[in-house]
């Protein structure tokens, strides 16, 4: 026998009640849905936080959340191509990538950043599966720019693959590398790569998670910091090139997915622990929200399962947080 004194000394907190109860709105907004993460930067590098994220996408799972995990690995392709004594250039936020650093592209993202995302993954269950642009032709790619090399510009999204696994219960995990129409490959910014997929897959939302807390107007001015805006704002913020060059990728994927029907776009600090668990399942949330117009014409809510086809029935339909 054991005494409350002894199993709860310090009493008992309600916090954990009111914050699942909070959550619970949240829970059901997102209940079935197909939501693309875009997964880089620090969070990607840091074994821990690696962990943490990779446990908190299995919880949207466990609750019913379809993810969809789009990766880069930017930081790993450095060292490598510094190790190769490769030079590591940047334009417009875009790597040049040579021929020689292509290859190292390709080992690093598919042979180890995206099957070290997988298999931190699937310590909680086997449920992730490591998957790159030339797998069932995901991703089709063209040169974007002579200049660039390698670097390709997105030409067609095979979402069938995808769409087989997230029906069948498992998490993809692709990296952000593509092919041409002879088999060649192709290095594709990791945010670009996001947009294309969460806009071919009809997903409800999309998330980037960045190094940064979301996008400021003029960084790093905190009074600038932006926690809504529109699609038409992010575009015009994008022709006007107002921001740093490293967002304006993730700005305009943001459009690319929003033009196609997705709902939300969220830029958040992948580094701030539960960073998408707080987005996804708190009233406030984090980071910075961009809104497009609605679902896609034709949008079908039978295609998300009966329980979320339910829970769908009795939303609020002018809700308009997270």
């Amino acid at each position: 026998m054991q005494y409350d004194r002894q199993t709860r000394p310090h009493g008992v907190s309600t916090l954990t009640g009111e914050v699942l109860s909070e959550a619970m709105p949240w829970i059901k907004n997102v209940t079935g849905k197909t939501i693309v993460i875009k997964y880089g930067g620090a969070a990607m590098v840091n074994e821990q936080l690696r962990a943490e994220v990779m446990a908190d996408i299995v919880l949207l799972k466990i609750i019913g959340v379809n993810p969809v995990i789009v990766h880069g690995g930017g930081k790993a392709i450095s060292a490598a191509m510094e190790t190769a004594n490769l030079p590591v250039e940047f334009a417009e936020g875009q790597r040049v990538t040579s021929d020689e650093a292509m290859e190292l592209v390709r080992t690093v993202l598919m042979g180890k950043v995206n099957q070290d995302l997988v298999r931190a993954m699937n310590r909680h269950g086997n449920m992730g599966v490591g998957l790159s642009g030339a797998d069932a032709g995901i991703m089709e790619a063209e040169q974007a720019d002579a200049r660039l090399g390698r670097v390709g510009r997105i030409t067609r999204v095979n979402e069938q693959l995808i769409e087989d696994l997230i029906a069948d219960d498992y998490i993809p995990v692709i990296a952000s590398v593509a092919i041409d129409a002879q088999g060649g490959w192709f290095n594709v910014n990791a945010d670009v790569a996001a947009g294309h997929i969460a806009a071919a897959i009809g997903a409800h939302k999309i998330i980037f998670l960045s190094d940064v807390d979301g996008l400021y107007e003029d960084f790093p001015n905190e009074d600038t910091f932006v926690a809504r805006m529109t699609a038409d704002e992010a575009r015009a913020m994008v022709a006007a090139r107002e921001i740093s060059t490293g967002m304006i990728p993730k700005l305009e994927s943001c459009v690319t997915a929003l033009d196609a029907g997705v709902q939300r776009a969220h830029i958040i600090n992948g580094t701030t622990p539960h960073a998408l668990l707080l987005e996804t399942l708190t009233n406030k949330g984090i980071g910075t929200m961009i809104t497009g117009v609605g679902p896609a014409s034709g949008f079908d809510p039978a295609r998300l399962g009966r329980f979320a086809s339910k829970l769908l029935e009795n939303a609020d339909t002018t809700h308009t947080g997270n």
